[in-house]
């Protein structure tokens, strides 16, 4: 099995954005998944309440940060969105949890100056250092081609961390989240521009 944790301490970048879509493209192609929702509001478990059963089934993970269950037995893949702020506690089990890390961020100044303290331990934690957790941040709400996208790159860039993408600021995501759906589970006409953006993250996180 292969979890992956969509982490950043500040709010508003896009996380559970990214933790759901991620969980619908595995679903989308017949993986089992599971999405777990560290964050009390449990606005991604939320979203799951919304999926129809006739799409692809997304299974609920609840994880109690003081007693944390292990997945479900032949479980595939797991996605973990985490809650702004997150630390102590949840951010040591997300991190025992975690085979990959992505840290969603925008390429604004503040949010950079916000995340740099977090990536900044990250890129010190032991078993990121050794390799056995793998961690890449994904430029959120952005156009690749802009100076804040060449921004993104050069922070990043300076702590060994590598940029797997960017996704563009767009209301597909924000219309598709109300009815409980992702970016795979529309006609692929309607998202064309978002699935070429997620290919290089799909192929990061399909990465043994």
């Amino acid at each position: 099995m292969t979890v992956i944790v969509v982490a950043n301490p500040k709010g508003g970048v896009g996380k559970s954005t990214l933790a759901t879509n991620l969980a619908g493209h595995f679903a989308s192609e017949g993986e089992w998944v599971a999405l777990a929702d560290l964050d009390k509001q449990r606005s991604s478990h939320a979203w799951l309440s919304l999926r129809v059963d006739t799409l692809p089934k997304i299974e609920e993970w609840n994880i109690d940060v003081d007693s944390p269950a292990k997945p479900p037995k032949g479980l595939e893949k797991a996605v973990v969105d985490t809650p702004a702020g997150v630390h102590g506690n949840r951010l040591a089990l997300a991190l025992e949890l975690a085979d990959k890390v992505i840290v969603p961020l925008q390429p604004s100044m503040f949010d950079i100056l916000a995340t740099q303290d977090f990536l900044a331990r990250l890129a010190k934690e032991k078993a990121v250092r050794k390799g056995a957790i793998q961690v890449g941040v994904v430029g959120m709400r952005v156009d690749a081609r802009t100076r804040s996208a060449d921004q993104l790159h050069r922070f990043v860039e300076g702590l060994d961390l590598p940029v797997l993408g960017f996704l563009r600021d767009t209301q597909n995501y924000v219309q598709l989240a109300a009815h409980g759906l992702t970016i795979w589970d529309v006609a692929k006409s309607r998202v064309e521009k978002d699935l070429e953006q997620w290919a290089p993250i799909i192929e990061w996180v399909s990465k043994k």
